[in-house]
């Protein structure tokens, strides 16, 4: 049975959010526990599901010049077998970070990482109408990144 959160577990999480390369001794001093029960709660929180994976964020500006678009895509009726297939291809389009399907007129919506406008006109019609069901798609080019983070808010909301 999964325990409730406590104060420290909520600390714990916030902490591995921001560096998840901290050492047990340099966590527990950070929340204010002695290293083998921050040990033994990390481990709690992995074994139980809170965290599921470590990666390394890196600096795309490392890698050249880039920018995030997000397209909206409008999608005939899809079949279950066809909804798999359109999500088997989602999942080996290492431009398509992010894919959620939204309510409204359009069904979903890609983040998607392109190295320049004329790259993603071209990626539009080799890759993402080629993909099952989409029937339309509406772009929005981003400006500038405001606020970029992979934290979840761990704590209840204080608005």
């Amino acid at each position: 049975m999964t325990e409730a959160l406590t104060p420290i577990d909520l600390k714990i999480l916030e902490q591995v959010q921001k560096d998840a390369a901290l050492s047990t001794t340099e966590l527990a001093e950070r929340v204010g526990l002695s290293q083998s029960p921050c040990w033994r709660r990390l481990q709690r929180l992995r074994d139980e599901g809170y965290i599921t994976g470590q990666v390394a964020v890196l600096d795309r500006k490392k890698f050249g010049d880039s920018l995030y678009i997000f397209a909206t895509l409008k999608m005939v009726t899809l079949s279950e077998e066809q909804r798999a297939a359109f999500n088997r291809k989602i999942d080996t389009i290492p431009e398509i970070m992010e894919c959620h399907t939204i309510f409204g007129e359009r069904d979903i919506i890609l983040k998607i990482i392109a190295e320049s406008l004329e790259w993603y006109q071209k990626f539009i019609f080799r890759v993402i109408l080629k993909l099952p069901g989409v029937q339309d798609v509406q772009s929005t080019v981003t400006l500038a990144e405001i606020k970029q983070t992979t934290a979840i808010p761990v704590r209840k909301s204080r608005y």
